[in-house]
């Protein structure tokens, strides 16, 4: 269970630390503790907009009184030149926050802006489009958020949320038969509140887990198969299980995926090979 503010919360707590240290001595060296003062989240590159509530968050947990009006929401379209927010409050804050606020909302605009450009390709079809746990290690719950801003849908967030027996485990534990069997024994018996998704990597595996795991199995991951197989193991599962393809989708070729009807298409690439735009915080001077 994913306590979504508490995790935020933990995570600016320790990326502040991080930054922090003992002290912001360059503000602390010029600047009057209880100054005043006002800046502007400046776009400038084109995208999709992500983190305006996150950086509202970091800046109110850290002065809960400061000012944040905001001209641009998440999700939005941004062009360079388009003012996201503007924040007043002590200037010791918008200094201490500042570059955690644009490392958040840089990530995770880029993140945004390319799973929107997988939406828009497959949009037209059943199939939605999931992300993985390809992700930063510690920055996971930006990440996956970024994700569902930019249109996409979160798969599980980690390893405690589903059961999902991949190409190792199955391996593992003396192959398809046993592992689904060892993982349906193991939710029942410690009575968890569990789905069990299953890796095939040939249309053999896929024939082996109709047969065996009716029931107890919720979704079938099609590991690396081509759209063509993909479409002869769908023919195999008649529908009597969700269906994710992964492995290889691409911008390129998301489409060819999305024709054969799969439920699903999980992409890493949407976080691991996301790049950050630019957009920067600046002082307004009155």
């Amino acid at each position: 269970m994913i306590h979504f503010e508490e995790q935020l919360n933990h995570l600016i707590k320790e990326a502040l630390h991080e930054d922090i240290g003992s002290g912001d001595y360059s503000t602390l060296a010029c600047i009057p503790e209880q100054a005043m003062g006002t800046a502007v989240l400046k776009i400038k590159d084109e995208g999709i907009l992500a983190g305006v509530a996150i950086a509202q968050h970091i800046f109110k947990l850290v002065e809960p009184g400061v000012s944040f009006k905001i001209y641009k929401n998440d999700g939005e379209a941004m062009l360079p030149g388009d003012i996201a927010f503007e924040i007043n409050a002590h200037i010791h804050t918008i200094l201490k926050c500042e570059r955690l606020v644009l490392n958040c909302m840089q990530r995770m605009s880029g993140i945004a802006t390319l799973t929107h450009s997988f939406v828009e390709r497959i949009q037209p079809y059943h199939t939605q489009l999931l992300d993985t746990r390809k992700t930063t290690p510690n920055f996971r719950l930006l990440e996956k958020e970024a994700v569902r801003i930019g249109g996409g849908t979160n798969h599980r967030f980690g390893l405690f949320d589903m059961i999902m027996l991949k190409d190792n485990h199955i391996d593992y534990a003396g192959g398809i038969e046993k592992a689904i069997a060892l993982a349906w024994e193991y939710v029942q018996k410690n009575e968890l509140n569990l789905k069990i998704e299953v890796e095939a990597r040939t249309l053999n595996d896929v024939t082996t887990i109709c047969k065996v795991a009716k029931g107890k199995v919720f979704r079938i991951l099609l590991d690396n198969f081509t759209p063509a197989e993909i479409s002869e193991a769908l023919n195999i599962i008649q529908r009597q299980f969700e269906t994710e393809a992964s492995g290889g989708i691409n911008l390129n070729n998301i489409v060819s995926y999305a024709e054969t009807g799969v439920d699903y298409v999980s992409v890493g690439g949407l976080i691991h090979q996301a790049k950050s735009v630019d957009l920067s915080l600046k002082a307004k001077l009155l």
